[in-house]
Order: structure tokens, then C-alpha cells, then sequence
């Protein structure tokens, strides 16, 4: 290109020069591009450059706190202020003044929502919801805090004002379709029940908030807003059941009506109904799974504080239609979208309602053989929702259950011996059903079997004479031979080498001292007799394998 150039005439170099500016010059202005800065002018001249990522980040930061945050802190801090400034008893005005008051500084947050909607939008919606907040908190302000109560909370006019200020503030939250003041909404709703009292108001109000709840996290797609409802309803039952206590109130269980501990069953398929029916189903979000956890744990919970205030015979019956209840939604989540947390939580919860059920109907220590048989019934429910963590949970349960017979148990009566029968019966199933349940080790058929193996010598050693003691345990290690020839697996044959050693353990530590002689020479000849047929026995079947005569 050197040639090139010095091959032109100096005009034909200056023509190709200016050429060449005159392109670059179209480009800039295509390109928008700004003027480059002569090499002689100074920093002051010079355009400041495009701000970094990092520094682009920390305005934005800088700007979401400065906006924000400030002002949702301004706004709560404003609300609290008044808030506790209503909480003053004002003995020096009349009682009206108090309400009058908080009325006017409400009246004004919510005007200056109304004209700065467009030009501080952000704003505007936190002044509104804490307008809507005072507003409700001033008309609360007539019934109590003050020495001289303006309106009693059980009047017409009282009930009417509170439902009224309600009604306003759900219209408002889904209109402006803003879960937030929805959620103030709800709050003002459940404290309005609650303040009223009477059972009628309360069992129905908190349904109908918790109703409004779960069809609007489901219409407005709000999964976060079933969280904060759930336990905010429960809570203002609970108030409820425990009388209210405040104002010289006793602090006691409401026992009457029966409709009550019956309402929370209601409340726990309305939240259920919440999750049930949310938009995206094709995986359990956070939310919907806090729900779920929420709604079992809290909700059974308060059933269960209620009917231990309800009357004895009513508290078997209620538990077993919590069971049901429980179960069935296990069921409807499992049948509608194969879910796999919800169907634990919510089956989890029906098997314990079931048991506390079982535990007021029977007397130990029947009781344990029947929550023997319900492990067995969770078992086989298990495999229809092809759940693992049913089964899990159920082996804990059922660690549980031959723990506290262990304990509380003053002689034994066999019921232990049914403790294995269900521990070998679960092992089978879930050997029989281990794809269906998509159980990728042994761990659980094996701890069941382990649990069988300590079950079966405790059992025997409680209910057998001392002097056969070794007897009965050759007996067990031989039918868990016969089981390895029925079903052809090599873990009963371990566990009946594991039971003849632990025989002769026994046998010498503990049989050479507490046995007479004649027992004690005939505990020798049994183990050692059956010890040596056994070592015999699998001589020859590998003699034969190795010949060839066995697969």
C-alpha cells in the first residue's frame, strides 16, 4: 500500500484524503456519533465518558433506596406514630376528637394518593394503604382504647361502621389489583370479626376472608399473598377459642359450640382449595409449598388445641373426620397433578389425625397393635402415591410407636411380636413394589428387616420362660431359613446366621450363670446341634454348586 501511495501526484493524494473524510463524516452522522475532541484542549472540554456496569448498578441501588425504601420506612414510621398516638386515653377531650382526628390525617394521605397517582405513583401507593390503615384504625378507635367509648362494639351502627370500612378497603386492594392493600385489607376484616366475638361472626368471617384470599392469589396470580392469609386467619380463631383475652377477659378454652373446631376442618379445605387451583401446576413453587406446610401444621394444630376443649365424647369422632379430611386432600392432589409434597403433608397429617383418634378410642396396650396395623395401612397408601417420603416418614413413626410400647408397656402381652410380623410384611411389600415406588437402594427394606431382627429376640425373651429363651430364638433363626426358600433372598439367610450368633452369645454370657444345669446343658446341646447342621447344610449346597448340580 506504501507503493501505492507514493505512486500518486500530491492533488490526486489530497482528492483521495478528502474523499475519504467526506465518508467518515456520513458514518459519524449515521451513527450519531460525537464530535472527537482536539488533541489541545483541555479536561473541561472533554465529554464526560459512559459510566461503568459497577457504577451504572450502584445508582441504580443508590436511586431503589433513596425512592423506595425511604418512603415505604417514612410511611410505616408516619402510620405507627399515629397509630400509637390513638392508643392515648385523650381524657382532656371529648371522645369523638380522637377518632375525628386519625379520620382527617387518613382523609388527607388518601387525597394526596388520589392527585399524585401519576407523578409519584410509587408514593401515592403507600400513602393509600396507610390512609386505608388509619382510617379502619380511627373507626376502631370509637369501641376501644379510650376511657369513654364513643360506639358499643355490639351495636348495629358499630357492626355496620367496621363491615363497611372492610368492604371499602377490599374494593380498593382489588381494584388497584395490589396484593399489598389487599392484605390490609384482609387484616382489617379478620380484626373486625375478632373484635365483634360472637361465634356466628367469627367462624364465618374468618371463612370468607380466607375464601377472599385464595381466589385472589388465584385470579391475580398472587401465590405469596396464601402464606400471610393462612396463618393470620388461624391466628384470629385462636384468639377467638381462647375467649378473647384482653379487657379483664379470662383466658380459658371456648368450649361451645361444637361448630367451631368443626369450622377449622372448613378453613383447612378453603386454604387447600388456594393451592389447589393456582394457574401453574406443573411444579409446587416455594410459595405453594409454605402454604401447603402451613396450612397442615397451624391448621391442625388449632383443630387439635379446639377439641381438647370440646366434650370428651366429641373428641374421637372429630380427629377421625380430620383424618378423612386430611386424606381426601391428599388424594385430590395426588389424582390432579401427582404432587409430591402436598400429598406428603397432607396424608401425614390425616395418618396423625388418625392416630390420636386411635390413641382416645383404645387402651394400651391394644392401642399398639392397632397403630402397628395403621403403619402397615401407610405402607400400602404409600405405594398408590408411589411416595418415598410417606414411607419415610411412616418408618419413623413406627421407630415411634415400638419405643413408646417399649416404655410404657409394665409386662409384656405379645403385642411386640405383631411389631415384626409388620416389619417383615412392609419389607415384603416394598421388596414386591420397589419399582412402582422407585426406590433406588435397600435402605428402607432394610431397616425394616434390622427392626424385625431386635423385635422378634426382645418379644421372646419377655414372654418365653428363661429356660427356653435359647429354644425360642433357634426357632426364629430357623424360620428365617424356611422364609429364604420361599422367597429365595439372601437377607433372611443373614438375618438367621445374625440370630444363632446372637443365641450363642446369650447363651454364654448370660445362660452359664442364670440357667440350672440341666437347662443350661440342653441350651448347649440345641444352639451347637442346630449351629452344626446349618454349617452342614450350606457345605454341601456349595460342594453342589461348585459340581455343577445347583444354578
Amino acid at each position: 500500500m506504501g507503493d501505492d501511495a507514493a505512486g500518486l501526484s500530491e492533488p490526486a493524494l489530497a482528492e483521495t484524503l478528502t474523499r475519504l473524510e467526506r465518508r467518515l463524516a456520513r458514518l459519524e452522522e449515521y451513527l450519531d456519533l460525537p464530535p472527537l475532541a482536539s488533541a489541545d484542549s483541555s479536561d473541561a472540554d472533554v465529554p464526560d465518558a459512559p459510566a461503568s456496569g459497577a457504577e451504572a448498578a450502584e445508582g441504580e441501588f443508590e436511586f431503589r433506596v433513596g425512592q423506595n425504601w425511604l418512603a415505604s420506612v417514612g410511611v410505616l414510621v408516619l402510620t405507627c406514630g399515629v397509630g400509637f398516638a390513638l392508643l392515648l386515653p385523650w381524657a382532656a377531650f371529648p371522645p369523638l376528637v380522637p377518632s375525628v382526628a386519625g379520620g382527617v390525617l387518613a382523609g388527607i394521605l388518601l387525597l394526596l394518593a388520589r392527585r399524585w397517582h401519576t407523578s409519584f405513583e410509587l408514593v401515592a401507593g403507600y400513602f393509600r394503604g396507610a390512609g386505608m390503615a388509619l382510617l379502619y384504625f380511627s373507626a376502631l378507635r370509637l369501641f376501644f382504647f379510650g376511657t369513654t367509648h364513643v360506639l358499643r362494639i355490639d351495636s348495629v351502627l358499630g357492626c355496620t361502621l367496621l363491615f363497611g370500612l372492610v368492604l371499602a378497603n377490599v374494593a380498593v386492594g382489588l381494584r388497584r389489583k395490589s396484593v399489598w392493600l389487599l392484605g390490609i385489607a384482609l387484616v382489617t376484616g379478620l380484626v373486625t370479626v375478632v373484635a365483634i366475638g360472637t361465634p356466628a361472626v367469627v367462624l364465618v368471617g374468618v371463612a370468607v376472608m380466607l375464601g377472599l384470599a385464595a381466589h385472589a392469589a388465584v385470579q391475580h396470580d398472587w401465590p405469596w399473598l396464601l402464606p400471610f392469609a393462612i396463618p393470620a386467619g388461624y391466628f384470629a380463631h385462636l384468639l377467638w377459642l381462647l375467649n378473647r383475652p384482653w379487657s379483664g377477659r379470662e383466658l380459658q378454652l371456648v368450649a361451645k359450640p361444637e361448630a367451631g373446631w368443626f369450622a377449622v376442618l372448613g378453613y383447612v379445605v378453603i386454604n387447600a382449595l388456594g393451592s389447589f387451583r393456582r394457574r401453574d401446576r406443573t411444579g409446587e413453587d416455594p410459595a405453594t409449598v409454605l402454604a401447603v406446610l402451613l396450612n397442615c401444621g397451624v391448621g391442625y394444630g388449632l383443630f387439635l388445641l379446639a377439641t381438647m376443649g370440646a366434650a370428651p365424647a366429641w373428641f374421637a369422632p372429630g380427629h377421625l373426620v380430620a383424618a378423612a379430611v386430611f386424606l381426601a386432600l391428599a388424594v385430590a392432589f395426588w389424582r390432579s397433578e401427582s404432587s409430591r409434597i402436598a400429598t406428603f403433608f397432607y396424608a401425614m397429617t390425616g395418618y396423625m389425625a388418625l392416630s390420636v383418634a386411635l390413641v382416645k378410642l383404645i387402651a394400651i396396650p391394644n392401642l399398639f397393635i392397632w397403630l402397628s396395623v395403621q403403619s402397615l395401612l401407610v405402607v400400602i397408601t404409600a405405594l398408590w402415591f408411589r411416595s418415598k417420603l410417606i414411607v419415610v416418614g411412616n418408618f419413623f413413626i413406627y421407630v415411634g410407636i415400638v419405643v413408646a410400647y417399649m416404655t410404657l408397656a409394665t409386662q409384656e402381652s405379645g403385642v411386640s411380636i405383631g411389631f415384626g410380623i409388620v416389619a417383615l410384611l412392609t419389607a415384603r411389600i416394598l421388596r414386591w413394589q420397589q419399582q412402582r415406588l422407585e426406590l433406588k437402594t435397600e435402605m428402607m427394606r432394610n431397616a425394616y428387616l434390622a427392626s424385625a431382627f431386635v423385635i422378634f429376640p426382645y418379644s421372646l425373651y419377655h414372654l418365653v420362660p428363661r429356660a427356653y429363651v435359647t429354644v425360642a430364638w433357634v426357632g426364629v433363626a430357623v424360620a428365617y431359613y424356611l422364609m429364604n426358600l420361599v422367597v429365595r433372598s439372601p437377607k433372611y439367610r443373614w438375618m438367621g446366621h445374625l440370630t444363632l450368633l446372637l443365641t450363642a452369645l446369650y447363651v454364654i454370657v448370660i445362660g452359664i450363670f442364670q440357667l440350672a444345669p440341666a437347662y443350661r446343658i440342653g441350651s448347649f446341646l440345641v444352639l451347637g446341634t442346630v449351629l452344626l447342621a446349618v454349617s452342614l447344610i450350606f457345605t454341601q449346597v456349595r460342594a453342589r454348586k461348585r459340581s455343577g448340580f445347583l444354578p
